[in-house]
Formats: C-alpha cells, sequence, structure tokens
C-alpha cells in the first residue's frame, strides 16, 4: 500500500517536473489519476476530524468515569449492571457500524476499529467490576485470563490484528502473574489447566488466528509465549539434576520453532522423493530468527561455570518440585516437531552446498549436542562451559559472516552482539586482572565501531540506471 506521504512528495515533485518542462500536463494528469492527489486534501481533513472526536471522546469517556466513580456506592446493583452492559454493547455496536460502514472516509474506519479496541479493554472493566458486584473472588490471573480469551474470540469473530495482538498480551500478563499463585498446579479448574498447558493453548489458539489476521505480529508474539511457558512450566530449577528432562525443556522449542512450517498441515497423500514446492511459509522466517535467539540466549547462559558447580536446589533449597503435566505438552508439540524436521529432510540431506553457514544442518547439529551434552551433564561437568562457550561463539561467528554474505542487518549485529557478550563475559567471569579486562573491554569497543562503520559503508547502494531492453522486432 502506497504511504500518503509518498503521494504527497510525488505531487509536490511531479508540479515542479511540470513546471520545468520535464513532463506535460497530460502525464502529469496520469499521475494524478494513479495517485489520486485531489484526495490528499480531504484525507488529511478526514484526519483530522477523527482526532477531533478521539480526543473528545476521550474526555467525555473521562467526565463519565468520575460521574460514575462518584455515584457508584449509592447507585442499585440492578443500574450498575443496566450501566456496564448498555455501554460495552453500544461501544461495541459503534465501533463495529463504523468499521464495516461501506461507504466511509478512512479516519470513520479507524475511528471503529478504535472503538472496538475500547469495547475489548471495557470487557475487562466489566468482568471485573461485575465479579466485585456478585462477590466473586478469585485471583488476578483469572481475570487476565478469561478476559483474554474474551478478546481472542473477538479477534476471530472480526478479523482484526488489533484485537488479537491484545489476546496475546492479556494471555502473557496472566502467565507470570499465576506465578504468585501457590494452588494453580494443584487445581483442576479450567483456568489451571490452560496456564498448566499455556503451550498448547497458544499453539492450539493464537497460532491459527494469526494466519487468520495474516499478522506476524500476533505470530512473533505468540512463539515467544509458547517457548518461554513451556521452558517455565518444566521448572528447569527442580530438575537441574534430570538431564533428559533438561533436554526436552532446552531444545524442543528452538527445534519447534527451527523446523516449523505450514507445509507440515498440507501434506500429500503419498510419499514423494522430490522436494517440496519451493513456497514459503510467510511466518517461517519469524519463527527461524525467534530459534536463532532462543539458541543465543541458552548458549549464553549455559556458558558460565558456575550454573554446573552447584545444583540450583542446593542452592535455594525452598525451590518447588516438578509436576508431569508439561510432558503432555511436550508430547503433542513434539509431534509438531517431528512433521516440521521430516519436511526438512531434503535440507539435510541435500549434497548442495548451502549458501548460509547458519542452516539446517548446523542448526540440528548444535540441537542434538545440546541434547546429548544436556542428558550427560552429571559425567561431563568438567567441560560443559567449554562446549557451550564453542557453540555459542560459532553461532555468533556464522550470523556475522551470513549477515556480511547477504547483507543482512539484523543478522550482522545479532552476531555481532552475541561475540561481544561472549568475550566480554568470559574475561569478567574468570579471575583475571583489571588491565586486561580494560584492554578487552577497550578492543571489543573499538572493533564494535570499526565493524559498524564498515558494514554500514559496504551497505550503501550502488546506484545504477538500467534502461529496460526494448524488443528489436520490425514490424512490416
Amino acid at each position: 500500500m502506497i504511504s500518503e506521504k509518498f503521494r504527497r512528495e510525488l505531487r509536490q515533485e511531479s508540479e515542479q517536473w511540470w513546471r520545468e518542462g520535464l513532463i506535460d500536463a497530460a502525464l502529469y494528469e496520469k499521475l494524478a489519476d494513479r495517485y489520486q492527489f485531489t484526495q490528499l486534501e480531504g484525507e488529511a481533513s478526514n484526519r483530522f476530524i477523527a482526532i477531533l472526536m478521539g480526543l473528545g471522546a476521550v474526555l467525555l469517556g473521562l467526565g463519565v468515569i468520575t460521574f460514575v466513580a462518584a455515584n457508584w456506592q449509592v447507585w442499585p446493583r440492578s443500574l450498575k449492571l443496566l450501566l456496564l452492559l448498555s455501554t460495552f454493547i453500544g461501544v461495541n455496536a459503534a465501533g463495529f457500524y463504523l468499521w464495516r460502514k461501506p461507504i466511509a472516509p478512512r479516519g470513520l474506519h479507524r475511528l471503529g476499529q478504535g472503538l472496538l479496541l475500547l469495547g475489548a479493554l471495557l470487557l475487562g472493566a466489566n468482568l471485573g467490576l461485575m465479579s466485585q458486584m456478585f462477590h466473586q473472588s478469585g485471583d488476578s490471573y483469572e481475570l487476565f485470563l478469561i478476559w483474554g480469551l474474551g478478546v481472542t474470540l473477538m479477534a476471530y469473530s472480526l478479523r482484526l490484528t488489533s484485537l488479537g495482538v491484545l489476546a496475546v498480551i492479556l494471555v502473557a500478563i496472566a502467565y507470570p502473574l499465576s506465578w504468585g499463585s501457590s494452588t494453580v498446579w494443584q487445581e483442576f479448574s479450567g483456568t489451571a489447566l490452560l496456564i498448566q498447558h499455556l503451550p498448547l493453548v497458544m499453539a492450539a489458539f493464537f497460532v491459527p488466528l494469526a494466519y487468520w489476521c495474516r499478522s506476524r505480529v500476533i505470530f512473533g508474539l505468540s512463539a515467544i509465549v509458547l517457548a518461554i511457558s513451556f521452558v517455565a512450566n518444566f521448572k528447569p530449577y527442580a530438575i537441574w539434576s534430570q538431564g533428559w528432562l533438561l533436554a526436552i525443556a532446552f531444545v524442543l522449542p528452538p527445534a519447534l520453532l527451527w523446523g516449523y512450517s505450514d507445509r507440515i498441515w498440507h501434506r500429500s497423500g503419498g510419499r514423494s522423493s522430490l522436494p517440496p514446492s519451493p513456497r514459503q511459509d510467510p511466518f517461517q522466517p519469524i519463527s527461524r530468527s525467534l530459534a536463532l535467539c532462543f539458541l543465543g540466549v541458552l548458549f549464553y547462559l549455559l556458558s558460565f561455570h558456575y550454573w554446573w558447580e552447584r545444583p540450583p536446589a542446593d542452592v535455594i533449597p525452598s525451590l518447588g518440585t516438578w509436576d508431569w503435566r508439561p510432558l503432555i505438552d511436550a508430547v503433542g508439540l513434539g509431534l509438531i516437531t517431528g512433521l516440521g524436521w521430516l519436511q526438512l529432510r531434503f535440507e539435510l540431506f541435500a549434497r548442495r552446498s548451502h549458501p548460509q553457514f547458519v542452516h539446517t544442518r548446523l542448526v540440528g547439529g548444535l540441537l542434538l549436542l545440546t541434547a546429548f551434552v544436556l542428558i550427560g551433564h552429571t559425567k561431563l561437568l568438567p567441560g560443559l562451559p567449554l562446549v557451550f562457550n564453542v557453540m555459542l561463539f560459532l553461532l555468533a561467528i556464522g550470523l556475522v559472516r551470513d549477515g556480511l554474505a547477504l547483507t543482512q542487518r539484523s543478522t550482522y549485529w545479532g552476531g555481532m552482539v552475541l561475540l561481544v557478550l561472549g568475550i566480554v563475559s568470559r574475561s569478567l567471569e574468570y579471575n583475571t586482572s583489571l588491565l586486561l579486562k580494560s584492554i578487552v573491554l577497550l578492543l571489543c569497543g573499538v572493533g564494535v565501531i570499526l565493524a559498524g562503520l564498515w558494514f554500514e559503508r559496504r551497505l550503501q547502494p550502488q546506484r545504477v540506471v538500467a534502461l529496460p531492453h526494448s524488443s528489436q522486432e520490425e514490424h512490416p
């Protein structure tokens, strides 16, 4: 979609070209019709009106809230209930009408989306106030979880990205709040089961919502919440001596993120020896980037030697005990991971060389080595920090190399951050002199500055003007 800023700049430049005689009036009219120069002022006016209406609505809302707060204690329960329901229904109805109005300025459509988002926020207020009116007590995480699920239903029905993002954020807030409840892992209620199996909930409800809304933001946030909740539910601090559980908790999320693709849901009936079609899942680059981020953070944290000197249970005896129910999530997500990596068998066993250093073979090897080391970490204690340091620097150097080869700024700087963090952490972790630490810090700082300037200079576009080849055919 062409931005309004580009259209305004094009109108200004085309008018200048017309005055200078570079284009004629006919070409200017074609440009004006194609990019709708005449509607720019109307769109600006509509946007200004929408801003005024939004500001006025905020002030009116604050006034209503103040009035309601002043009289809330003296009103009967029936009037309170009527006021809450009428406000919620009225805001959502007005938002839906403006959003779905077939002929309306773009500002009104945006106002409708804003009212629908306000309606989703009012849903949480209604849930909290109604539970207070009817004396329904509960934990705070239950309010955010039910609120998030309600907004999820609204996002599915309206296919709005803003509502989907709000739903993921609400569920993400509910999860850390549930850590404060000591009974969440002992209860058999609906909300407790949702928290206990939040990774499956994110995979079953929010990943399809990302495809339904075609939103990379929803997919990325859902994948982050899935990975964090999966690791946290396994309680690594309580199972530190159980290597196979540690391997599941730390290896399955990046394996799932790297191998995931929507092709696993469109498998053909028969087995084929041909590689899959070149069509790529639009969300696969996001999931693979998150997998590399997960591996980078994991290798960096496990490269410190004090993790392996004493188990966490010996340092803090009051740590919680492990629960078996996360294994259900591991089985479900493990099946999806297996299907995803089955689709990658052509990348794993292909004989041709890969253009990237960090490819499926390398990631698969790092995952296998990590699983092997974690399973046998009680017998490999002296060399564990060295293994994770080697994998950390290998991943960092690979990302720097790919960033240079593909001229991708995010990949290059991600590798540089890992590399600098690894060098600085090793110099500060071990008992070295202050002079050596200062030299390392100075060299890293100078190296980052020089590497950044050199990389940005390398990315300077080469302006080459290429004229299209015209057909040289002669017509009789």
